[in-house]
């Protein structure tokens, strides 16, 4: 298989055209770097797909006629742009084709300096070793989006978010795993995760790990993509050396079914990494907080334990 092109880069859009607009035109400012780019609109009722079409005609676009989530909606992209990778089944899901050396999730409301792309690939050039970097995002506001270097939510790491104790000692190495807030935002860093809004992948790492895992909505996808990745033996990378804007939660904040995929996140995470190796009075707590925190939406998946795995 040889490369084409340097980086496919999948965006998936759910009704927020003024902002995947401006995406576009930042992320076609970019220098020094080949891409091909395949937005993924999840019928949108804001004429996103007209605009894309219109103004954008280089751009592969995928029209669904439902929201079929974020995770299946980037595998969409990923597979039309070559990159190919076995499912959560162990089953190829791609024939064999011309593949980019990079994959990156790129969020509709972010915007990118033009330099960005081309240094984050010199730099994972320079270190063969990364399977998955992302930059520092920064909000409107200029406040570090602490959602851009996380660990992996452990029974523990989750305990101490659900009960405010990473609120009240964000310095603390043990207390401030969850978004790594004892960290220096502008150095360089290995991490469990980083967020999906900005996530570069080596393509050879995603062949081996799999495509993103579609029983995931919303939510949780990129931690657990990050992990499978990770387990391989690639490294996680936080690389604030570029600075990418991020609006966040801009589509999100529009589905009244996002607040609860993000507590139905926690459990299929948890039932798929951790609950195996966690006794049974941890497993209670966690179990209880996610019960609580989500409200009685959430209420059946957590009756159902380990079944909402599919497999």
């Amino acid at each position: 298989m040889t490369a084409a092109y340097d980086i496919a880069i999948v965006i998936v859009n759910y009704n927020v055209r003024d902002l995947l607009r401006r995406c576009l035109q930042t992320l076609f400012a970019s220098q020094g770097v080949t891409f091909q780019t395949c937005v993924v609109d999840n019928n949108s009722p804001d004429d996103s797909v007209a605009m894309v079409q219109t103004e954008f005609p280089q751009v592969q676009l995928i029209a669904n006629t439902a929201n079929v989530g974020y995770p299946a909606a980037n595998n969409q992209g990923l597979r039309a742009l070559g990159v190919s990778g076995r499912d959560e089944r162990g089953t190829t899901t791609d024939e064999e084709k011309a593949s980019p050396r990079y994959a990156l999730l790129l969020n509709p409301d972010t915007e990118l300096p033009p330099d960005g792309l081309a240094t984050i690939v010199a730099y994972m050039d320079a270190q063969p070793d990364i399977g998955v970097i992302g930059p520092k995002l920064v909000l409107p506001d200029g406040q570090l989006d602490l959602a851009c270097r996380r660990a992996f939510p452990t029974p523990i790491v989750s305990f101490y978010r659900m009960v405010g104790l990473s609120r009240l000692f964000p310095r603390s190495p043990r207390f401030g795993r969850y978004n790594m807030t004892f960290l220096d935002e502008d150095a360089i860093a290995e991490v469990d995760s980083v967020v999906g809004a900005f996530m570069m992948t080596r393509v050879t790492a995603v062949q081996q790990a799999g495509l993103m895992d579609d029983q995931f909505w919303m939510y949780g996808e990129d931690l657990d993509w990050a992990k499978r990745i990770k387990d391989t033996g690639w490294r996680v990378v936080y690389y604030p050396e570029v600075t990418v804007l991020h609006v966040k939660r801009a589509s999100s904040r529009q589905n009244p079914r996002a607040q609860v995929e993000f507590y139905r996140a926690m459990l299929i995470f948890y039932y798929k990494h951790y609950h195996r190796q966690t006794g049974w009075l941890l497993h209670l707590l966690v179990i209880l907080g996610i019960a609580l925190k989500g409200g009685p939406a959430v209420w059946p998946d957590v009756r159902a334990g380990a079944a909402i795995l599919r497999h």
